[in-house]
C-alpha cells in the first residue's frame, strides 16, 4: 500500500529452541519422539515485529510448538504481516524500494535470549504483477538502551524489490510523450484556423488529469519529488509557454494595419526576408514610335493602335471634319505627323467645348485621385499586415525547433537521470 507506505508480507516465522524441561527419554517413552503442544500451554519466545502497522500489532496465528524428544522445540507461526515501510518516491517508476521487518523479543534482553538469524527462505515465493523481488537480506543488531546495561538483539530483513515499469509506461509514460509531441502541433497549425489556443489548452488539460492520476498513486510526502511529476511539469511548462507564445503569434497575425508599422526592433529580431522580398519588378525598355497629330496648332501624341473612339471625351469633342494630310518624312522612319486643316467655325465649337468640359474633367480628376489614394492607402496595409503575418510565421517555425529541443532533452535527461533506468527498460519493455 503505497498511498499508506505499507508493506503487507504473507509469510511464516521459523523459531528454534531448546528447553531442558521438556525432554525425555525416547527409551522409556518408547514410539514418542515428538509431541505437539498449544502455544500457551508452554513457554514460547515473545519474538514480535517490532515496525507492525496492524491493530492488533501481533498479527501471526499461534499454531502448535512441535517438541522433540531431545528438548527441541520448533515454532512456525503463520501470519499477514503489516509493517510500516518509507517509500521513496524520487526515482518512480524507475524506482527501487527497500522495507525492514524487525524482529526482536519485547522483554527479553540479549543475556536471556541469544536472538541468532537465519537465512530467508525465499523458495515458494509467488511472483507479483508490480513488484519483482531482488533479495531479502537479513542482519542481526544489537541496540543498547540508557536504562539498562544487557543488549537487545535484533533480526532484520531487508526486502529489496524493483518496480516493473510496463505497466507505467504504457499508462502514462508513452501518452505524456505522444500529448507533448501534439503540443509542439501547435506552432504547424495555422493561424487562420482559429483552433491554436483551443489544442494548447486541451493538451495542457490532458497533462492535469495525468499529474492527478500520479498525486492518487503515490503517498502525500513532501521529502522528495517523483520523477514521473518532474517530467509532467517539465512539459506543462513547454505546453504553458506554447499556449502564451500562440497568443502572441496571434496577435501578430490579426494585427490591426492602422495600429501602425512593424517596430524596427520586431523587424530585427525575426532575422528574415519574406521570399521574394529583394526581387525588382521588371521594367520595359521598349519604347513605341510617336505619331504627331496637329489639330489647328494643336499637337498628341497618339500611340500605334490606338482608337479615337475609346471613350475619351476629349476625343469625343474633337470633330475631325477637316482633312489631314500626313506630311513627308524620311522612307525609313516609323513616325509621322499628321496636319489637319479644319475651318474656322469648327475650331470656334471646339474651344467652346473643350471650356464647358473642363470643370467635368476637373471632378472626374480629383475622383481619380481619391480612388487612386484610397487603393495606394489599401495597399500600404496589405504591405503592413502582410509583414505582421511573416513575423508570426517567423516565430512559430522558431519556437517550433526550440520548443522541440527542449522537449526532446527534458525527456532523455530526466528519464535517463533514474539509477536503473535502462534495466528497467531492458528487463520490462523487452
Amino acid at each position: 500500500d503505497e498511498k499508506n507506505q505499507v508493506l503487507i508480507t504473507n509469510a511464516w516465522l521459523q523459531m528454534y529452541w531448546f528447553d531442558v524441561y521438556l525432554s525425555w527419554d525416547q527409551y522409556e517413552y518408547p514410539g514418542v519422539l515428538n509431541l505437539r503442544f498449544p502455544a500457551d500451554q508452554i513457554w514460547v519466545p515473545d519474538i514480535l515485529l517490532y515496525n507492525s502497522a496492524d491493530e492488533r500489532f501481533d498479527a501471526t496465528f499461534h499454531t502448535n510448538v512441535l517438541v522433540n524428544y531431545s528438548g527441541s522445540c520448533q515454532y512456525i507461526p503463520p501470519g499477514i504481516l503489516k509493517s510500516t515501510c518509507y517509500i521513496d518516491v524520487r526515482w518512480f517508476p524507475f524506482d527501487v524500494q527497500k522495507c525492514d521487518l524487525k524482529f526482536g523479543s519485547w522483554t527479553h534482553s540479549g543475556w536471556l535470549i541469544d536472538l541468532q538469524m537465519l537465512e530467508a527462505d525465499i523458495s515458494n515465493y509467488i511472483s507479483n504483477g508490480e513488484w519483482d523481488l531482488v533479495g531479502v537480506p537479513g542482519k542481526r543488531n544489537e541496540m543498547y538502551y540508557e536504562c539498562c546495561k544487557e543488549p537487545y538483539p535484533d533480526v532484520t530483513y531487508t526486502i529489496t524489490m524493483r518496480r516493473r515499469t510496463l505497466y507505467y509506461g504504457l499508462n502514462l509514460l508513452i501518452p505524456c510523450v505522444l500529448i507533448s509531441g501534439l503540443a509542439l502541433l501547435v506552432f504547424l497549425l495555422p493561424a487562420d484556423s482559429g483552433e491554436k489556443i483551443s489544442l494548447g489548452i486541451t493538451v495542457l488539460l490532458s497533462l492535469t488529469v495525468f499529474m492527478l492520476l500520479v498525486a492518487e498513486i503515490m503517498p502525500a510526502t513532501s521529502d522528495s519529488v517523483p520523477l514521473i511529476a518532474q517530467y509532467f511539469a517539465s512539459i506543462m511548462v513547454i505546453v504553458g509557454l506554447s499556449v502564451v507564445v500562440t497568443v502572441l503569434v496571434l496577435q501578430f497575425h490579426h494585427h490591426d494595419p492602422q495600429a501602425g508599422k512593424m517596430p524596427k526592433w520586431v523587424s530585427s529580431f525575426r532575422g528574415m526576408k519574406k521570399p521574394g522580398e529583394n526581387i525588382k519588378p521588371l521594367s520595359c525598355k521598349y519604347s513605341y514610335p510617336k505619331h504627331h497629330v496637329s489639330v489647328n496648332r494643336m499637337e498628341m501624341n497618339v500611340l500605334p493602335g490606338h482608337q479615337s473612339s475609346n471613350g475619351n471625351m476629349i476625343y469625343n469633342y474633337i470633330a475631325m471634319e477637316g482633312r489631314c494630310c500626313p506630311q513627308k518624312n524620311d522612307p525609313g522612319s516609323k513616325s509621322g505627323k499628321i496636319t489637319c486643316s479644319l475651318p474656322e467655325d469648327t475650331e470656334l465649337v471646339q474651344k467652346k467645348g473643350l471650356m464647358d468640359t473642363i470643370p467635368v474633367i476637373v471632378k472626374i480628376l480629383e475622383e481619380v485621385q481619391f480612388i487612386a489614394m484610397r487603393f495606394r492607402k489599401q495597399d500600404e496595409g496589405e504591405e503592413i499586415c502582410s509583414e505582421w503575418k511573416f513575423a508570426a510565421a517567423v516565430i512559430d517555425r522558431l519556437c517550433l525547433v526550440a520548443f522541440t529541443l527542449f522537449a526532446i532533452i527534458c525527456t532523455f535527461t530526466i528519464l535517463m537521470s533514474a539509477p536503473n533506468f535502462i534495466e528497467a527498460v531492458s528487463k520490462d519493455f523487452a
